[in-house]
């Protein structure tokens, strides 16, 4: 069984919490098990605040102060790691994708952040806040655009995409962004730097019907999921709900066109935005 990752204290927040909660831990001869279940969390999950592959939230740095005798270093700490530009519910899985080596995701209503466009990310936002100023949402769109960036090394991660046919359907942005955002995702196909099936509505019912999913590998951390609904969003590491997680998304690809077929779908819709924008 592999050791502890050594951490550098001065590289980030997380390594010095990280490296502070290991160090106080073994002077209060408390487990990971021991101090997990002070928090109502495993053993592991403390492990992985250890070693810098989790994220501390502000309640659990303020339990950790309490039960470790720490005076607050880790309240103080923790609200570094709160500065972050993505919204709170979303901030540790953007984290996430950074480390990742594979990405799967289900996506029933919109591009996955990952492979949108300038001009599709501003539409999206400025549908989520149709009263924000302008400033607001061009800080959003810069935040997404800085996620794409992950996709500029060609071969980490790996990222396959399930996209609902509603996903091509529904015309965000109107006809000419739509077309853009669609010979964008055909064009990473082509460059073989992601994989991209479409789930059709001739599919019927399926096992995603509850909503999006993204499932997370890692090369030294356990794999993850992430759920989310209207302004909220859950990061998953129970193995259990993780395995349900990848077995769903399975179902989804059994049930999705072939990369293939998916491709030709998406370039043929592209093409109609296409001739619709040269209408207008």
């Amino acid at each position: 069984m592999p050791g502890p990752k050594k951490l550098d204290p001065a590289s980030s927040p997380r390594a010095l919490l990280g490296s502070e909660l290991r160090h106080r831990r073994e002077r209060a001869n408390l487990s990971q098990v021991d101090l997990g279940k002070l928090l109502f969390v495993s053993g592991s999950f403390i492990g992985q605040l250890e070693d810098g592959s989790r994220r501390m939230q502000m309640d659990q740095a303020i339990n950790l102060d309490q039960f470790l005798n720490a005076d607050g270093f880790f309240k103080r700490n923790c609200a570094a790691l709160e500065k972050s530009k993505y919204p709170d519910h979303f901030a540790e899985a953007s984290e996430a994708e950074t480390r990742a080596t594979e990405i799967k995701e289900y996506a029933p209503q919109v591009i996955p952040g990952l492979l949108q466009t300038e001009a599709y990310a501003r539409a999206v936002f400025r549908e989520y806040q149709p009263t924000a100023v302008e400033s607001v949402i061009e800080e959003l769109v810069v935040a997404r655009l800085d996620r794409t960036q992950l996709l500029a090394d060609p071969t980490l991660p790996m990222l396959w995409a399930v996209l609902d046919e509603a996903v091509l359907r529904r015309k965000v942005g109107g006809p000419a962004c739509m077309a853009g955002a669609l010979r964008h995702i055909a064009e990473l196909v082509r460059q073989h730097r992601i994989i991209v099936q479409v789930l059709p509505f001739s599919a019927g019912a399926h096992s995603a019907l509850a909503g999006p999913l993204k499932l997370m590998s890692f090369a030294e951390e356990p794999p993850l999921a992430y759920v989310d609904g209207l302004g909220i969003g859950h990061l998953q590491d129970d193995p259990a709900t993780v395995r349900q997680c990848e077995l769903t998304y399975d179902l989804v690809v059994a049930s999705a066109l072939s990369p293939t077929a998916s491709l030709a779908l998406i370039e043929s819709v592209a093409e109609d935005y296409e001739h619709e924008a040269q209408q207008f």
